[in-house]
Parts: C-alpha cells; structure tokens; sequence
C-alpha cells in the first residue's frame, strides 16, 4: 500500500460533496452516492508547496481526461480529497488507471460516518461476495470522528457481518475476501475492491523533454518510464524513406496511439524529420561501418537541436546496454559525444524480457511488426568507435548540410486519445 496521506475522491453523483455525514441512509439510498476513491504514494512525501503542485496537476490531469470523454464535472480539492462531480455513466475506473500518479482506484459506496450506518454500509457490500465459510477481514480507520475506535469499528463490522451470513471465518492474515470501511468527518466510505494505477508522478510536473521514437519495442516503453515520472514529452521520428521497412510508418503510429491512451485528453506532439537525402549521404561515405554510429549521432543532435528550440531539458533514447552494435559502452559514448543536451536512457539495464512485459503492459507490443527493416545497415558495423572518427566523417561528407535541411521541411502531428492531427512545419 502507498503511504498514508492523501485521498482523491471523485464523486460519480450529481449530488453534493459530503456533509458532514449527517445525511440519513435512506437519503444516501435515495442519492445513490457512489465514489472512486483515488490513492496515490509518493506525492504525499512532497513538502507542501510541492505537494499542493503536484495535486493540482493531478487534478487538472483528471479534468482533461473527463473532458477527452465528453463528461461534465467539477472538481474540488480539499486537505485530504479531490471531490469530482461527474456523470454516473462514465467508465471512471477504466479512465483513471490511465493517469499517472495514481497508485490504485476502489469503487466506493458513500454512508454517514455513524457506527451504524458504516457498518450497515458494510453489511450490504459484503453479502454479494460472502458464503459461508468463507475466510474474511474488515479492515477500519477513522479520520476526524469520535465516539469509536478503528479497533471499535471493525469488530462492529465484522460481526454484523458474521451475524447475517452464518459461519464466516475471521482471518485477518490471508482472507479470501476483504472489506475496508473509512469514518472520515466528511462521510463514510466502503469497498471491497482496489484497481491498480501506473503510479509515478502527475504528467507535466516535471518538465519537457524529447524522445526519440521508433518502430521497434524499445523507444515507446522509453518514453512511457519518462511520462510515468512526470516528463511531458515531444516525440521526435527520423523517417528514413526508402531506406526504412515498409511498414514502419504503421507501427511508429501505433506506438505514438499506445502512449497517448495513458495520457487521456492530453495532447501529444510529434514531429517527424523526412531523412532520405540523409540516409543517402549515409550510403556514401567513405567508412560504412560507421553508419550506424553516425546515424544515431544525427540522431541525437537533431533531437538536441529540436530541444534547444522548443525550451526542452533533455532526450530521451530507448538505448539498452549491449542490445545492438551501436549500444555498446564505447560506441553510446562517443555517440554521445559533444551534445550539450542531457541524453537520457531509462531502458539502459534492463533485458529484453522486462522491456517486452512493460510494453505488454502499455500497450504497444505486437507479435508481427511485419517490415521494419533497415536499407542502410552495413555488413559489419563498428562495436568500438570513438568521437573523432564520428566526427571527421561527419565533417568531410555532405551529411551536415543536409541534416540542416531536412530540419527545416520537418512537419508536426499533434495526437489526442489516439487520433492523429497533421497541423503544420515547425
């Protein structure tokens, strides 16, 4: 469980945020007050300011996913809550497993924060799921209410519980079935189920930066790890043309859906660098084993160039140490060489198996790529390269010159839950 703090309450009525519990059941009946309860880690050991920041960003994430949804609703921070008046048809659990920095969600039943009607509450959820028996646990706390221990309270609840479905067993170690019941002053909450979020830090906390982005595996669940810590990313492809696999331009596009789905109602930028001429020059230099070092030192100082531009702090490579020729120490350092723009590699330690999973997990994995080759890779490209032969070669070729111009045509996409907008040039 994420440490204790904070909650985000997001109200799934038309009705008002709590009262103090002072409602009756049957007007909480009547109300139908249900909520997703939102639990988030890390966020709650932010100092105040930072911590304030952070949940507005949270807050405002949440906004533009009920709007991506065409929801209406209003939110309202509190201490320890965001209260969310949304429409009850919206899939809302589905919606914020997607939003990082939130670290699980429950569906909860609201009820007064009287001993009764918590434990009447309780009663109520738990019949549906309890037979007899079987083994089962209330857990409570309490927030701001007096009259009643957690101890109190969870005793109360479990054996009202007993009472109506006989031969329950108690086993607060390893039940089969767990209730939780919150008295907080304003209200009571009950569920019985939890929901994993990605976790992480609210989108957009932690600055921008570039990713490079491809068609393979790797650069997607990249980019994915830098948005899970907060980092708003602008997506950079090198599009090779003839040089590349016919269906490249398929699976960068996949990819780019696959990320956008974990950012709901958030748009996303890509801009895409026509590199033909580019991997022509590449064809015709002197040292073909160096075309891939070269490739991806262009690479990187188109990408630097873009950051520069757009007020980014850094890119963001799906390299993985020891993957491919160009991934070795030596050749990832003189790549690296001489870029003033931080490079960062999330992927760096991890093996093929833990990249595959994660991007299960995301959504961007395929079985069949199908045709993502590339034209341009040598025979025998170079494991041990170091800068000065990236750089002389890059210096006595045409390769500069055209990097420049191919920057220049280079157009932009903007992507919204998934659906692609080609808006302009840079």
């Amino acid at each position: 469980m994420s440490a204790p703090g904070y909650v985000l309450a997001i109200r799934l009525s038309s009705q008002q945020p709590f009262q103090d519990g002072k409602e009756s059941t049957d007007q909480m009946e009547q109300d139908a007050r249900k909520v997703v309860m939102v639990r988030f880690g890390e966020i709650f050991l932010k100092s105040e300011p930072v911590r304030r920041e952070f949940l507005n960003r949270l807050r405002d994430n949440i906004r533009a996913g009920l709007n991506g949804m065409n929801a209406d609703g209003t939110i309202t921070i509190t201490r320890s809550r965001i209260l969310v008046n949304a429409d009850s048809s919206v899939d809302l659990v589905s919606l914020l497993s997607r939003i990082f920095g939130i670290v699980d969600i429950a569906p909860v039943t609201c009820c007064g924060n009287s001993m009764d009607d918590l434990c009447t509450t309780a009663v109520k959820v738990a019949r549906p799921h309890l037979t007899p028996h079987t083994r089962f646990a209330v857990r409570a706390r309490r927030e701001g209410v007096e009259g009643f221990t957690s101890q109190e309270l969870a005793a109360e609840a479990g054996s009202r519980i007993i009472n109506a479905i006989p031969d329950l067993e108690v086993d607060l170690t390893a039940p089969q079935y767990e209730i939780f019941i919150e008295a907080r002053k304003e209200g009571g909450l009950v569920y019985d189920t939890r929901v994993p979020g990605p976790g992480g830090l609210p989108y957009g906390t932690q600055g921008k930066a570039v990713a490079l982005i491809s068609a393979g595996i790797d650069s997607p669940v990249a980019a994915w790890l830098m948005m899970r810590r907060g980092v708003r990313l602008v997506f950079l492809h090198i599009e090779p043309g003839r040089f590349g696999g016919l269906d490249i331009g398929r699976n960068v596009q996949n990819n780019l859906a696959a990320l956008s789905h974990w950012i709901p109602g958030l748009e996303m930028t890509l801009i895409t660098i026509s590199a033909e001429p580019f991997y022509q020059a590449l064809m015709e230099i002197s040292e073909p084993k160096l075309r891939c070092v070269i490739c991806k030192r262009a690479m990187l100082e188109l990408a630097s160039r873009y950051a520069e531009k757009s007020g980014c702090f850094g890119i963001v490579t799906g390299d993985n140490l020891g993957q491919v020729a160009t991934q070795t120490l030596h050749n990832l350092a003189s790549i690296s060489s001489g870029i003033a723009m931080p490079v960062y590699r999330p992927l760096i330690g991890y093996d093929k198996e833990e990249i595959i999973d994660l991007a299960r997990r995301i959504g961007s994995f395929t079985s069949e790529p199908g045709d993502t080759s590339c034209r341009a890779l040598p025979p025998r490209p170079v494991t041990r390269s170091d800068a000065g032969q990236i750089h002389a070669c890059m210096e006595h070729s045409s390769i500069r010159f055209i990097m420049e111009e191919i920057f220049k045509s280079s157009t932009r996409t903007v992507i919204k839950n998934g659906v692609f907008q080609t808006v302009s040039g840079l």
